[in-house]
Order: C-alpha cells, then structure tokens, then sequence
C-alpha cells in the first residue's frame, strides 16, 4: 500500500469518529449522511493533496481544519440557516460557536455524546454496538459481521435501522441525562468488541491492528474522564485492554508470523501498560458493580504476573473462568476455560472439555477453535487428528498470516521443520 494512503487508512480510524461526532452537533442528527460524506470528502482530498503536496507536520490537525471548513461551508449553502442545529446565517463569517465546537474538549465530549446516541433505548444491544463501530471507529459493514461472527446483510439491516433511529432523535444525547446510566453498556461493549478486533481480528491484511487498540484504550479513557461513567465496569475493561496491549510487542516477529505465548520474550512486553493495567484493575475492585469485563482483567493479570507458561498459575485462571462463564455464559468463554484446564491438567484433559462444549456450532466457523484441537491433539501424539484440525484452521483463516501460522503447524504434524 501506498505510505499516503496507509497513512489516511490509519487516519480515518482515529479521525473520522471524532470528526462526524462535530458535525453531527452542527447539522443535528437528522443530518447524520450529510456529517459522514463531508468527512469522506475531507479524507478524499487529504488523499489528494497529501500526495501533492506531502503529508502536513500535524496531520490530525488538518483534517480538523478542513471539517471546519467543509461544515461552514455547507451552511453557508443551506437555503435557510434552520435546516441545522446551531441556525447559522448563510453569509456570515466564520461563526464563533463553530469555532468553539472544534475545540479539543469540545471534541472529547462530542463524542462520548455520539458513543450514547448511538445507544437509543428502543434499539437492541447489537444495533447499538453496530452503530458505535460503524460511526465512531471507522467499520465497515464486513468488519462488523466479523466481530459479531454474523453474515454482512445482517449487518447492514442493523446499521440502517439504528441510523433511522439516529435521524429521528434529531440532538445528541445530553451527558446530564439520566439515560446515559443505562445505555453504557452497550457502549462499553462496542470498545470491547473494538479492542478484540484489533488483538486479534479478522483483516485480511493484518493479523494484529494495533491502531484499533490504541483506539480502543483511548475512547475507553474519554468514558473513564466522564463522572457518570467512572464505573468498577468501565475500569475493568480499561485494565483489560491495557494488560492485554501490553503483549502486542511479543505476539509477532518481524515476518508477521505468530508466536505462541510459550515462545513470546516477556521481556518484550510494554511494563508501562501492564503497570497501568493494574491501576486499572484495583480501581475496579472498589466498586460494588462486578462485571465480565473485571473477570477477564483478573485473567489477563494472571498472565502478566507469570514469568513463564508454566509458572502460571492456571488453577486461579480456571476459577476465574468459572465465575466468567456464570456471568458470561458462551462458547468462546467456554472454549478458553478449556484451554485453561489443558494447560492445568494435560492435553488430553484439555481435549475432553472442549469436546464436551454444548453449545459449539458457532465453533465451528472459528479457526482457533480447530487450532487448539489441533495443539492438544498434538501434544497428545495425535498426529493425524492434529493435521487434520490444523487443516480446518488454515481454511477458516483470516489472513495469510494465520494461514502461515497454521501451515507450519501442519508441518510440524508431519515431523517437517
């Protein structure tokens, strides 16, 4: 890919949530097309210009700039100034409230006031959590069915009921409302599935999007600045995200390919996040509210206070998975306790549980359930089983790195490399 354009892709993930988030609050929400096409626009001719001129010194700066514009502009087009939230006059200069409107601040609260729009009570959890990753973090409609492991046409029938819903609100949910209570979490959820995408998602072009964490962990932050939803909930998620990031560094080399946690140099791992993590998760501990998300924190924990796989101590992670299923009840969470208990009490072990899964069809369409039967068959000298899974997996990858990641895997069935 092009450095500009790689640069605007990276771009439009950070970029586009806070900059739609303005200009809704300009046009109003009824108005929610035309804040999206004027960002595209932006993005098209950051594009352009970019490549013409070279990529600017601030470039987030620039397209906050050319928002601004663009969004004067419109209003300056608009037959009459009460077809939008703030009722600009057509010939005047650029006006101060707009002005006020791109300050950072302003910015920060526009989009938490995005995130619990997006969250209308007469929508369900999944149309909310749609809209927030289409709106606020840049997904497509094929991202999201991945993140949701559903087909895309459901997708987008949820994004074009959540957005009607949108239009017809017309203003941004207050942040003194009593509603924004209620509709957090589904926001928390949206950053969850966020961060999941980026640590270990379905691009087809990379295995790992460290953008979308760093996005994740950043919008989680805005939420912790918010007094209503500085929550036990919304510390847990953020101490996960951060002790989860902390491994980036170790979970690739420089090809692209997979290293296994048994094989990751933890020495490699960011102390700084793990180090924040744990603020995160104490912080968490003080509140009475006891969420899925401080479960699987305290999972990541363990992790991070290991010096090794097996110095961990797996009976604690199998605990906790007890009480995340209980919370949490799921296949993925079941798959995961099952690991856990391979690694506890052997692979065949390890084999038996995740065979005992009751609920497992939607196992089937995810290549790391097949991976781990393929590792625990392994590891049990079921070569043949193994390759077989490891095959299955390779099908169901993502990107060509999991498919490289499994071809070796296979190879290492057969005794090769």
């Amino acid at each position: 890919m092009d450095p500009v354009d790689a640069l605007v892709d990276d771009l439009f993930r950070r970029e586009s949530g806070r900059l739609v988030s303005i200009l809704v609050r300009i046009f109003g929400a009824n108005n929610l097309a035309l804040a999206e096409d004027v960002v595209q626009d932006v993005l098209c001719r950051a594009l352009e210009v970019w490549k013409f001129r070279g990529v600017p010194d601030n470039p987030s700066a620039w397209l906050v700039t050319a928002a601004k514009n663009r969004a004067i502009d419109a209003m300056r087009r608009a037959k009459k100034a009460k077809t939008y939230a703030l009722g600009v006059a057509a010939e005047s200069e650029i006006p101060p409230d707009v002005e006020e409107l791109f300050h950072p601040a302003a910015i920060r609260d526009d989009q938490l006031r995005m995130m619990y729009s997006c969250c209308h009570p007469k929508l369900n959890e999944d149309v909310q959590v749609a809209l927030i990753l289409n709106i606020l973090c840049g997904f497509s409609a094929l991202e999201i069915a991945s993140a949701f492991l559903i087909g895309i046409a459901s997708v987008e029938k949820r994004l074009a009921r959540g957005k009607k819903m949108l239009a017809a609100s017309r203003q941004l949910l207050d942040l003194k409302s009593d509603d924004v209570g209620a509709r957090l979490p589904a926001v928390q959820r949206a950053l969850y599935l966020l961060f999941n995408e980026g640590y270990h998602g379905a691009n087809a072009t990379a295995a790992v999007r460290g953008d979308l964490c760093r996005e994740a962990i950043h919008l989680v932050s805005l939420l912790l600045e918010h007094p209503r939803a500085r929550k036990g909930p919304t510390y847990g998620l953020a101490a996960l995200m951060c002790l989860h990031a902390a491994r980036l560094p170790a979970r690739m080399d420089g090809s692209g390919r997979f290293i296994p946690m048994e094989l990751q140099n933890r020495a490699t791992w960011d102390m700084e996040l793990v180090a924040r993590g744990f603020v995160f998760l104490e912080q968490s501990a003080r509140s009475w509210e006891l969420a899925d998300y401080q479960i699987e924190a305290a999972i990541a924990a363990a992790h991070a206070s290991a010096q090794s796989v097996e110095g961990t101590d797996w009976d604690t992670i199998v605990t906790l998975y007890d009480s995340l299923l209980a919370v949490r009840p799921s296949a993925i969470v079941a798959l995961n306790r099952a690991i856990a208990v391979g690694q506890k009490a052997g692979p065949e072990r390890g084999l038996e549980e995740i065979l005992s899964i009751s609920d497992s069809d939607i196992l089937q369409i995810y290549p790391f359930y097949w991976a781990t039967l393929g590792e625990f068959a392994l590891r049990s000298g079921k070569r043949g089983e193994a390759k077989h899974s490891f095959r299955k997996a390779r099908e169901l990858a993502r990107n060509p790195f999991e498919r490289d990641h499994y071809a070796a895997r296979i190879a290492a069935c057969s005794g090769v490399g």
